[in-house]
């Protein structure tokens, strides 16, 4: 346990830091020489205001990106970092990656098995029709992803994703009773969204 807590302090600072675009100064960090196009300054790089960061129980974050970026297909690979543990702080490699999918930038800390994720954090996922909720349910639910209920699945890292219709927020929030409690009570019979047996 003695042994865990530097490495786990180090990690932490390090995650922190991805979200500052200040990966340049890290004198240990790699970076990912697969593309052509030029690194991107600090400046560049912070395009957002809260990052969120997943901790991944990989060590690969170039594979995790490449798993989500096969899935929203309009994401991009931002950066990819190698690092190795100073001897200090109990040695170790893991990796970092930061992908933009959806216009959302995600920082992928791919550093071992030590958390879980839960239902507690999720990330909605706001389709445009009944085709593009099966779509991403199928793709994140394959495999090894699992279906929960009420829109809710996860992938198979066991991040939490809903998956709905923009128009099931308008069933639910009808200023009809009679079209809210249907809605309302389909949806608690249900794995994935079908929007036809709400309405």
């Amino acid at each position: 346990m003695r042994k865990f807590i530097p490495d786990f302090l180090t990690l932490l600072v390090l995650a922190g830091l991805l979200g500052c675009g200040n990966a340049d100064q890290h004198a240990q960090a790699e970076v990912d020489t697969t593309s052509n196009e030029k690194p991107a300054s600090n400046s560049d790089m912070i395009s957002q205001r809260i990052t969120p960061c997943l901790w991944v129980e990989t060590k690969d974050a170039k594979a995790v990106a490449d798993y989500y970026l096969s899935i929203f297909k309009d994401g991009k690979l931002k950066e990819h970092h190698q690092y190795k543990n100073p001897p200090e702080a109990g040695g170790g490699d893991f990796e970092t990656a930061v992908i933009e999918i959806n216009g959302v930038e995600f920082s992928i800390l791919a550093a071992g098995p030590f958390f879980k994720f839960n239902e507690s954090v999720s990330f909605v996922i706001n389709c445009k029709d009944q085709a593009e909720v099966d779509y991403y349910w199928g793709a994140l639910t394959a495999n090894g992803g699992q279906e929960s209920s009420c829109g809710w699945c996860k992938d198979k890292y066991g991040l939490s994703w809903q998956v709905v219709p923009v128009e099931y927020f308008d069933l639910i929030n009808s200023d009809d009773p009679k079209v809210r409690d249907k809605a309302m009570t389909n949806t608690l019979n249900q794995k994935k969204i079908i929007l036809s047996e709400l309405k």
